[in-house]
């Protein structure tokens, strides 16, 4: 059974940092790409980062240069470090193989003060 724990999110003022992390289990972690997902009240969820298990990353444009995936295969954990936060970042955010399997977390909640 899939099961994907995020933690870190919190609130930051804007220009600020926070780093999420998210445990997972219930799938071979190392095989599969890997990815951060977030979605605003009344929004479609989108992809925000994601790294193949050969550790290639993409980025969404609106937060390239700021944010970065990272994975670490020997504790089943991905990590997004976010930094120079903006108010528009502010989602729940959500972990998941990337492309993602139907089970969802509860996500964690970023909010960015202005």
């Amino acid at each position: 059974q899939v099961r994907l724990v995020e933690s870190g999110g919190g609130l930051v003022q804007a220009g600020g940092s926070l780093r999420l992390s998210c445990a997972a289990s219930g799938f071979i972690f190392s095989i599969n790409g890997l990815g951060w997902y977030r979605q605003a009240p009344g929004k479609q969820r989108e992809l925000v980062a994601s790294v193949t298990s050969t550790g290639n990353t993409n980025y969404a444009d609106a937060v390239k240069g700021r944010f970065t995936i990272a994975r670490d295969n020997i504790n089943n954990t991905v990590y997004l470090q976010m930094n120079s936060l903006k108010h528009e970042d502010t989602d729940i955010y959500y972990c998941n193989a990337y492309p993602a399997y139907e089970y969802w977390g509860q996500g964690t909640l970023v909010t960015v003060s202005e």
